[in-house]
C-alpha cells in the first residue's frame, strides 16, 4: 500500500505512525487502507478546517477516536500529558496524529523525541523544520528558549 496523496503536510514516522494536517473524510478512508486503527485530533474543532463532527465520522469507518485540543496559543504540560498518555496506550497499533496545519503535531513529537520518550531527536527536529519553526511559547514549550522571541516561522513562507 502507499500513502494517500493529497493530505497536507503528510509524513510518515514509521509503518505504524503517520502525521499530518486534518484529513478530509474521504482522505481518512484512504488512511483506513493502510491499517489505521486509532486518531489523535490535537486541533480544537473550533478552528478552520476542522472535519465536521470528526469522532462521528470516523466512528463511521471503524476508528478509534482521541481528542486533545490545545490551544495554539498557549500549549501545556497538561497537553502533553495527554499525548504521551494516548501515545502509551496505543503502542504497537496504527496511528494517525492530526491537527490542522501539524505544526502542533510535528512539535509534540519533537518534543516526545527530546524528551528522550521516543523516536530520533534529528529525524524529529527535521519532520517539525519541514513545517515550521516555532517561535514564542511554541519556542518554549519544545525547549528552545533561543527562539523565544521569535515568531512563528512557516516553510515556504518565512524561510
Amino acid at each position: 500500500m502507499t500513502d494517500p496523496t493529497g493530505v497536507i503536510n503528510w509524513q510518515r514516522i514509521d509503518a505504524t505512525t503517520t502525521l499530518s494536517g486534518q484529513p478530509t473524510e474521504a482522505q481518512f478512508a484512504a488512511i483506513k487502507t493502510l491499517g489505521l486503527s486509532d486518531v489523535i485530533n490535537l486541533g480544537p474543532h473550533s478552528n478552520d478546517g476542522a472535519l465536521d463532527d470528526e469522532a462521528g465520522r470516523l466512528a463511521a469507518l471503524a476508528i478509534n477516536y482521541i481528542y486533545i485540543p490545545v490551544d495554539f496559543d498557549n500549549p501545556t504540560q497538561a497537553d502533553f500529558d495527554a499525548f504521551c498518555t494516548a501515545l502509551e496506550q496505543l503502542n504497537g497499533k496504527s496511528i494517525h496524529v492530526h491537527c490542522i496545519y501539524n505544526a502542533r503535531v510535528t512539535a509534540f513529537f519533537y518534543r516526545y523525541a527530546i524528551e528522550g520518550l521516543g523516536g530520533d531527536r534529528q529525524q524529529a527536529l527535521d519532520r517539525m523544520d519541514g513545517i515550521w519553526r516555532p517561535g514564542g511559547v511554541w519556542a518554549k514549550f519544545v525547549n528552545k528558549p533561543e527562539d523565544g522571541n521569535q515568531k512563528n516561522r512557516y516553510a515556504g513562507f518565512d524561510y
